[in-house]
């Protein structure tokens, strides 16, 4: 009889060993942001008879802002068959959640951003809603680990389909954690890692704002470095081999054949030749000038034009899945302006390995600083002049030729960043940090700005109300031969002060059309990067302020032009890949030519860095990086946009399959 029920014991705990694990324990996951410890989140679980019920509540806060989510789920205790499911509260700090699943039999009842629907079940399922809560990621393990490790299956209710790798183990305080890479989920991949026992120990993910994620269980906390330097490794390895098929056959030795080349500085070449040897151009002049090896690989490029690989200054390179964005949008160097230090890091190592590099383009950075204060974002804080010199150090000696100032360093502290970075031969560029003026951040030593939205406030005068504070509800008034512009513009000419003005990404938010109307590659968005970019665009007194808002962006552009200001093209994110684009049409717009919006985003973005000898023009001894386009750029500057092939190093890429796999449409 003992024997009988031993018998039954063990029979019942196979078949039901994730009912005991998730009975076992309650959990609790300290949530991170860049880094950064901002929150928690807490769960539980609590069987009754054939089912079990989650409870998670997550919380952080994000700049200020609280982002909290409280999450029920019921499932049954034997196969984890979902039965109902509810999220209610915030992904992001912009966005509201009230998500709901209800199964019956084989239909599931989905509500979701305000929206009904009830359809059959698909043929393998479960619910998880995004990134959070990561309570829910760990339910998801363990059914697809009890269930057979599906291939791919659905989550519902977003009806995205997902699909788990194993990607490798990763001993921590010697114990074995086993990672994965989960894609779908989200948009692009993240990594988690999951103990013996089928706990999630950590995830390294991207929240609803597309901005570096961590959750680690509370015992492993203090580990958080290894996981996001492995989870950079094994997306990057994930990522090459979905990339396979873009990248053609390499060759020590490449000839370009039968284009107009285009120089950033000479004048153009008609049926010329771009001969690259071991990743370096070696020769650029007509087809008659220049004698082609035997054994180089010959790449036709008859009736295409050439001009050099861009770059976008202001990238903010959050996940491995930029890297296939910027090549397949001719984008083949990246100055990163502010991410965690171990992924930066990790990243600019393996994309500059000579042998067997991962796929991306070439990465400049420039290490982050910020100090104290409510709109803190990331750990990299100096609030004494001793640890901003040590911040500085260590930026340079992992090979960061910038640093770049955030929104609360003190002026005190600038001024020590400016001189600890300047005596190692660093630039420095950034924010102007709250409470201060461009002119004042110029004067301690900063060599260059981001965003436009400093200069615009030296163009602009905004409408005061009668309690004396700045109307919103009023658009301000340009004023760009005021006294105010007018020392602006002098500080920066006698600084020779380089802008970096991300002027697509505010007319994003200064349109009164729908935003395909100036920008066709949203078009071209993944559904969850569509949702989250694509906004209705405003109406009524708000449209009138968005529009005089977009007249003082192109003004002060012209403004600074003229003045021969230096400025060079970013996106700071925006629409993935194609903002580049965008901005250098804006520049056009503004008074500039097309050879000097290229110029932008070529040879004074190298110029801006210090690297000119190495990139940013078609010459000999610089790197081989192409960008070959399907019409004339100088006749149209929309034409960047038609990209042909991408040369990267002398690594020729074809963009069609870097956009589709990263979930985009070519």
């Amino acid at each position: 009889m003992r024997f009988a029920r031993f018998l039954l014991v063990c029979f019942f705990l196979s078949g039901a060993i994730v009912l005991a694990q998730q009975t076992a324990t309650s959990g609790s996951f300290v949530l991170h942001k860049f880094a950064r410890p901002i929150g928690s989140e807490t769960y539980s679980i609590a069987t009754d008879k054939d089912s079990y019920t989650l409870t998670s509540h997550f919380l952080f806060t994000d700049r200020g802002t609280k982002v909290p989510l409280e999450t029920t789920f019921v499932a049954g205790t034997r196969d984890m068959a979902p039965r109902s499911f509810s999220a209610k509260g915030k992904p992001s700090r912009q966005a509201e959640m009230d998500d709901s699943v209800t199964v019956a039999g084989d239909t599931v009842s989905i509500t979701r951003s305000g929206k009904s629907e009830t359809q059959k079940a698909d043929k393998s399922w479960f619910v998880v809603d995004g990134y959070s809560p990561v309570a829910m990621q760990e339910q998801m393990m363990r059914w697809w680990l009890k269930h057979g490790k599906p291939q791919e299956f659905t989550a519902y209710p977003s009806k995205a389909t997902v699909r788990i790798t194993p990607a490798g183990t990763l001993a921590i305080d010697g114990k074995a954690t086993h990672g994965y890479t989960v894609s779908g989920l989200i948009w692009g991949q993240e990594s988690l890692w999951m103990d013996d026992a089928q706990n999630l120990v950590a995830l390294v993910s991207i929240d609803a704002e597309f901005d570096h994620f961590e959750a680690v269980r509370e015992k492993y906390a203090k580990s958080l470095n290894l996981f996001i330097a492995d989870a950079v490794k094994a997306d990057l390895a994930n990522l090459k081999k979905l990339s396979a098929t873009a990248r053609m056959a390499p060759s020590r030795r490449l000839a370009i054949v039968g284009a107009t080349i285009e120089d950033s500085i000479a004048p153009p070449i008609q049926n010329g030749v771009i001969l690259i040897e071991d990743g370096v151009i070696r020769a650029v002049g007509p087809k008659d000038q220049v004698t082609i090896p035997s054994d180089a690989k010959v790449l036709d490029a008859t009736g295409k034009f050439a001009v050099p690989g861009l770059w976008d200054m202001h990238a903010h390179y959050e996940q491995v899945e930029w890297g296939p964005i910027y090549l397949a949008a001719g984008v083949t160097t990246v100055r990163d302006v502010g991410n965690e230090f171990e992924f930066i890091q990790t990243l600019h190592d393996e994309l500059d390995r000579k042998q067997d590099p991962a796929i991306g383009p070439h990465l400049e950075f420039a290490g982050v600083i910020d100090g104290s204060g409510q709109l803190t974002i990331g750990v990299t804080i100096a609030d004494t002049p001793e640890q901003a010199r040590e911040w500085v150090d260590k930026y340079a000696s992992a090979g960061a030729r910038q640093i770049k100032i955030y929104s609360s360093v003190k002026p005190e502290i600038v001024k020590a960043i400016t001189t600890e970075a300047h005596a190692k031969g660093m630039t420095v560029t950034g924010h102007i940090p709250e409470g201060m003026t461009a002119i004042q951040g110029i004067h301690l030593g900063m060599d260059q700005i981001n965003h436009i939205s400093y200069e615009l406030q030296y163009s602009t005068r905004p409408i005061f109300g009668a309690d004396g504070k700045p109307d919103r509800s009023k658009p301000a008034v340009l004023e760009l031969e005021g006294a105010r512009m007018k020392d602006l513009v002098s500080t920066l000419q006698a600084h020779h002060t380089v802008l970096d003005p991300t002027a697509a990404l505010y007319e994003s938010f200064s349109i009164t059309v729908p935003l395909h109307e100036v920008e066709p590659g949203v078009d071209h968005l993944p559904p969850q990067l569509r949702e989250a970019l694509d906004s209705p665009p405003p109406t009524g007194d708000r449209a009138a302020i968005a529009d005089a808002r977009r007249k003082a962006i192109i003004a002060t552009l012209r403004a600074l032009h003229e003045a021969k200001v230096p400025i060079v093209a970013g996106t700071d994110q925006a629409i993935p890949g194609y903002s580049l684009h965008r901005e250098l049409e804006l520049y056009v717009e503004a008074g500039f030519t097309p050879q000097e919006a290229i110029q932008a985003a070529t040879i004074e973005a190298a110029r801006a860095v210090g690297v000119e000898k190495e990139s940013g023009s078609l010459e000999a001894g610089k790197r081989g990086d192409v960008l070959l386009l399907n019409a004339d750029p100088l006749a149209d500057i929309h034409n960047t946009r038609k990209v042909w092939r991408t040369v990267a190093a002398g690594a020729v890429y074809d963009p069609a399959p870097l956009w589709q796999v990263v979930g985009f449409l070519p």
